[in-house]
Parts: C-alpha cells; sequence; structure tokens
C-alpha cells in the first residue's frame, strides 16, 4: 500500500458522499490507495456510505475522541508509506489532487505537506477571502515556517510513527506537528494545485466555538503570542473593513455585509476569549470545543 487516506468523521452524511466518490475517481500514476475512516459515533448515514465506498471503518468512542488521538489511531491502522489528512466535508477539486498532495514528501527533507482550500457557494464571503489568503495560487515547496492544515494534507508515515500528533490539544493539532517537525530540521510544503472544496456549514455559535478552541490551542504552540482587547478590537475592524471593501469591489456588497459584519465579530470574539482563557476545561465545555459541528 503506498497512500493511505485518513477522515475524521462524526456525522459528515451530506458531504461524504461526494468526497468519496472524487477520491475514487482520481488519477493513481500507478499508486495503490487504501481510505481509513474514523468516526466518532456518527448517527447519520456516514457509515453506511463509506462502507459502500469500500473504506476501512475505525471507531473511537465520544468520551476518549480529541482531534489528536483520532487521527492517531486512523494513522496506526494506515498501511500506507504516505498518510493523507481530508475532511469528511472536503471535496478534492483535481483529478491529480492526490498525486500532487503527495508529490513533495520525501523531497529536499519535505516530511509535510497541506493542499489548497476553496470556497463552496455556499461558503460564507469572508471564509473565502481567508481560504485566498492563507491558500494562494502559488505553490512554495517548501514552504517557509511551521503552517499547516490536515483538512487537506500529507505526511511520511515513518515521521509520523516517531512524532504522533498531540492528543490534548483543543486544535490545530497539525500545526503543533509541523512546528516540532521543522524544530528537527525537516520541512512542509505547500502544493496548490491539490485543491479541495472546504465546506463549512456552521452557526455562528459554532464559529465562535472553533476559533476560540484553536486560539486555546495555539497558547500551547505559540505562548508568545498575546490577544488583548485592543487587538480583537483592530482585527475585528480591520476584517471587516477590507472585506466590505472586497465586495464593494465583487459587487455584491449588499448581499454580504451583514454576513461579514457577523463572521468577523465571531472569529476574531472567539479567538480574544480563547487566547485568554485560563480555566481548566469543564466536561461540556470540552466536549463542545471538540465537537465543533
Amino acid at each position: 500500500m503506498d497512500i493511505s487516506i485518513v477522515i475524521r468523521t462524526f456525522n459528515e452524511g451530506k458531504w461524504l458522499g461526494p468526497v468519496l466518490e472524487a477520491v475514487a475517481s482520481q488519477e493513481l500514476d500507478g499508486n495503490a490507495m487504501e481510505v481509513v475512516l474514523v468516526d466518532s459515533g456518527s448517527t447519520d448515514d456516514t457509515l453506511p456510505i463509506a462502507q459502500k465506498h469500500g473504506c476501512r471503518i475505525v471507531h473511537i468512542a465520544k468520551d476518549d475522541f480529541t482531534f489528536g488521538r483520532s487521527l492517531n489511531m486512523g494513522c496506526d491502522a494506515a498501511k500506507g508509506r504516505a498518510l493523507v489528512f481530508i475532511s469528511g466535508h472536503c471535496i478534492p477539486n483535481d483529478p491529480r489532487w492526490l498525486v500532487n498532495l503527495v508529490a513533495p514528501l520525501g523531497t529536499n527533507g519535505i516530511v509535510y505537506s497541506y493542499g489548497r482550500q476553496q470556497g463552496h457557494d455556499i461558503s460564507r464571503y469572508s471564509e473565502e477571502q481567508l481560504f485566498r489568503k492563507y491558500y494562494p495560487d502559488t505553490s512554495q515547496v517548501p514552504q517557509e515556517g511551521f503552517f499547516c492544515n490536515n483538512a487537506n494534507a500529507a505526511v511520511l508515515k515513518e515521521q509520523w510513527v516517531t512524532n504522533q500528533f498531540d492528543e490534548d490539544l483543543t486544535g490545530l493539532e497539525d500545526m503543533e506537528l509541523a512546528k516540532r517537525l521543522t524544530i528537527a530540521g525537516f520541512k512542509v510544503a505547500y502544493v496548490a494545485d491539490a485543491p479541495v472544496i472546504h465546506i463549512h456549514e456552521e452557526s455562528w455559535h459554532k464559529v465562535k466555538v472553533r476559533y476560540e478552541r484553536e486560539a486555546i490551542a495555539l497558547q500551547a504552540i505559540m505562548p508568545e503570542l498575546h490577544v488583548n482587547f485592543a487587538d480583537f478590537l483592530r482585527y475585528f475592524f480591520s476584517g471587516v473593513m477590507l472585506d466590505w471593501g472586497q465586495a464593494i469591489a465583487d459587487k455584491c456588497f449588499h448581499k454580504v455585509a451583514g454576513e461579514i459584519l457577523a463572521f468577523r465579530f465571531m472569529q476574531y470574539w472567539g479567538t480574544y476569549a480563547g487566547a485568554n482563557e485560563h480555566r481548566r476545561l469543564s466536561r461540556q465545555r470540552k466536549e463542545e470545543y471538540f465537537y465543533p459541528r
């Protein structure tokens, strides 16, 4: 087995079918491929869809779930030399997505790669601006720094064996691993021609929770970063004004102006709240962080 695709799922039935259909249509260039699905208690049709597409299914109890632990379980079960991570609501958008994503691995010290993310027709306007910022149309092979995102990424299994994902973080387990790998002298690559359509369908509260738990994790990864209330105000107003300006240029201001205001507020209020969270997480709060959908 050359490539193992690991997908974490919890009630991903709406988009999992299109995801797996896009995976099945990939041009593999002679590589063998498997799909390992790590499910944390889905109650919709996620599991029947996975079985229909021939996925190997690993179960993790809800009480045992963390983002890092579920990935580690999937990686442990995987047989491939390259471990590919994709979200159950990220649809590969190119027939060579897979081979392009794994191509840099093992070259020039690169052991971790991540691909482009693009919005869907239902994506919120500000989220599309974030995709454009963090996932440009030009590759960086290798890149500077340790930013990456496991919604669309790949790592060599030989590296994962000795550098597993942190199982205690409330998110950003990808960046934490990438930081350890770069400190050890390895490199990360950004591959623009390995795109996926990343679909978020979150309530405003869930948007806040997502950024809050990521900010909590970022405090562990980069403790030198601090976000105070003045930062919240500056980031919020700057984000809104930049998005409004772009929306005017795109001739859709009246359609998205209110949505931009709400998204940027929840993004940065969540970031501020998470960056200043110093209390031990309660069980209820922990489940809210770990189950953002």
